[in-house]
């Protein structure tokens, strides 16, 4: 892992550590573009011919039939479906507490303002299935869709012929039904354009590879698409640790987040040069039993140390980076929690690795990365949701409030706003 000292690097070289390199590049979004264009065009018939090609699709029903879903949870062991329901019910009492609650208030005499919560009608849940299966992406984003009583929610996933039995029944678990065996940025096309045998979704959530980020990113930018989650790049942890942390502990949490594949990126801010010598060390040990040492290996090409002179240092280039995932292993960290401003998801003390909030602690694992946590948060049920206002106006109201209007819209130049006033006061 290589090692700067904060103290001795340029203002140009703590920019370049800051950056993240492009997300999808234009190779990428030139072949992505075609193959949601092609999509649009032509619909579901262009989506199977790309899953054949790209997939190797073999299957003869690109959706999950009830028989798949029963016997996916026939192949599972007793350990691994307790396992899925532990974490599944840890989410779901997490996000239970975020579904939003209506209000109304009169702000002035005759005049009632109500915001309520109505569900997104239509959602796509993409589930990612390259290196590894991701049940517990499944669960992340299936469980705030079913708080949030979603009245049509469709998953996508890629696969050759049959879906991962663990996914099918994490998402069995959150009473879904509609699964097809469509991914890549095919499948995220069919999701946004639908066709005449397949109705388009109204917002698209989950992670994927740097083709289906670039799909997601076109499809939400087109006024025939549909909106997306957030804006996803490469997994990211940064670590804020001191002297007293455990320096295996540390290490450990590096190499678990820099195992999800060669772009990932994972930082250790410290205050203490031994420590980060021990840490270096424990890395070569642990990595050695690591079946996925090849992605470790890349990714901590990427990524680095950072020795600073105090810890106030450290949370200040911390929430420059606004990293997808914080943790903070020092000692006395409660007091330093307040000045955490950007992070996707934060990570507090000796036993707290992030691999917790990955599977079952009960926060969301889906966050936003490449520095975006600057402004939006992880996944959560609102973003299921969205806040409708209505108002009510009594003819008593409507009196109080017309001057007020009247005199705003004429400063406006906008008459016919003034005049749809002074016509119900006559």
């Amino acid at each position: 892992m290589k090692k700067y000292e904060l103290k001795n690097i340029s203002v140009k070289k703590r920019k370049s550590l800051l950056k993240r390199k492009a997300i999808s590049p234009i190779i990428v979004n030139d072949t992505v573009s075609h193959i949601c264009n092609d999509v649009k065009q032509k619909g579901l018939k262009a989506a199977i011919d790309y899953a054949y090609k790209i997939d190797s699709f073999s299957s003869k029903n690109i959706y999950v039939t009830q028989k798949e879903f029963d016997e996916a949870e026939k192949l599972l062991s007793v350990d691994v479906k307790l396992a899925i329901k532990e974490a599944y019910k840890n989410i779901y009492k997490f996000h239970k507490l975020q579904l939003p609650k209506k209000y109304s208030i009169e702000t002035v005499s005759g005049v009632k303002c109500e915001r309520k919560f109505i569900p997104v009608e239509n959602v796509g849940l993409y589930i990612p299935a390259g290196t590894a299966p991701l049940p517990s992406t499944m669960l992340m984003l299936g469980i705030p869709a079913q708080i949030a009583g979603c009245k049509r929610v469709v998953v996508a996933s890629p696969t050759k012929d049959k879906i991962n039995p663990a996914i099918l029944y994490a998402a069995k678990l959150c009473e879904l039904k509609e699964f097809i065996k469509i991914g890549g940025p095919h499948g995220i096309s069919l999701l946004a354009y639908g066709d005449k045998d397949f109705k388009k979704v109204d917002k698209i959530f989950g992670p994927g590879n740097q083709f289906v980020t670039a799909a997601k990113n076109l499809v939400n930018a087109d006024p025939e698409g549909c909106p997306i989650d957030m804006i996803a790049g490469p997994s990211e942890l940064l670590i804020i640790a001191d002297k007293f942390a455990n320096s295996d502990f540390i290490a450990s949490d590096l190499l678990s987040q820099a195992e999800h594949g060669k772009d990932s990126v994972v930082i250790l801010l410290t205050n203490s040069n031994d420590l980060f010598e021990k840490v270096n060390l424990s890395l070569i040990k642990q990595i050695k039993s690591l079946p996925r040492k090849g992605f470790i290996k890349q990714a901590l090409k990427n990524s680095f140390c950072l020795i600073v002179e105090n810890l106030d240092l450290a949370f200040n280039f911390s929430n420059d980076f606004a990293p997808e995932h914080l943790i903070v292993n020092i000692k006395n960290s409660k007091k330093y929690l307040d000045k955490i401003i950007n992070a996707g998801s934060v990570f507090v003390g000796d036993f707290t690795p992030e691999s917790a909030g990955d599977y079952a602690s009960g926060t969301n694992h889906s966050l936003p990365t490449y520095g975006f946590a600057r402004s939006t948060g992880g996944v959560s049920v609102e973003m299921f949701m969205k806040g409708v206002t209505f108002q009510s106006i009594t003819k008593n109201g409507i009196k109080r409030l017309s001057k007020t209007i009247i005199t705003l819209s004429e400063t406006e130049s906008l008459q016919a706003h003034a005049e749809a006033i002074r016509v119900r006061l006559k």
